[in-house]
């Protein structure tokens, strides 16, 4: 039985969780993603992990930060004007909004806090940081 190698076209179902055991993704009870393994579709850890699976093969992985959303960084965390925001969005802790940098590259950042003068954005992906498990099972190559 041949592996899933840099290159091929796979199919995987998955189910993603956090250390305490939250999950944050999975494709239980709909398709499994299709990802071609070194195109950087999807976090590298993932990738790696898949990278040598055999058709029907399971088995679950945890990724630290570094292969999968990167470290948490308190740089990428600001306050910035209330007025920033259009008046028709209410706002929420936790909500995610997008928006476009000034050279036109789209940005999304999560609401930390806010009060009427002022709102806490975080720039950092919602998973940076945190060690990621995947349960995986190779469903399809090719």
């Amino acid at each position: 039985m041949s592996a899933a190698k840099i290159g091929d076209t796979v199919k995987v179902h998955y189910h993603g969780t956090l250390e305490d055991s939250t999950v944050f993704d999975s494709t239980a009870g709909g398709d499994p993603i299709e990802i071609t393994i070194g195109g950087g579709g999807v976090i590298p850890g993932f990738e790696a992990a898949v990278a040598g699976m055999a058709l029907g093969e399971r088995k679950i992985v945890t990724l630290a930060p570094d292969q999968a959303y990167g470290p948490y960084d308190d740089s990428m965390t600001q306050e910035i004007p209330r007025t920033a925001i259009p008046d028709d969005i209410a706002l929420e802790v936790g909500m995610i909004l997008s928006a476009e940098s000034p050279d036109g590259v789209p940005i999304s950042f999560t609401i930390r806090a806010f009060d009427p003068e002022q709102v806490t954005i975080d720039g950092n992906h919602p998973l940076a940081g945190r060690h990621l498990t995947f349960a995986l099972e190779l469903v399809g190559i090719g």
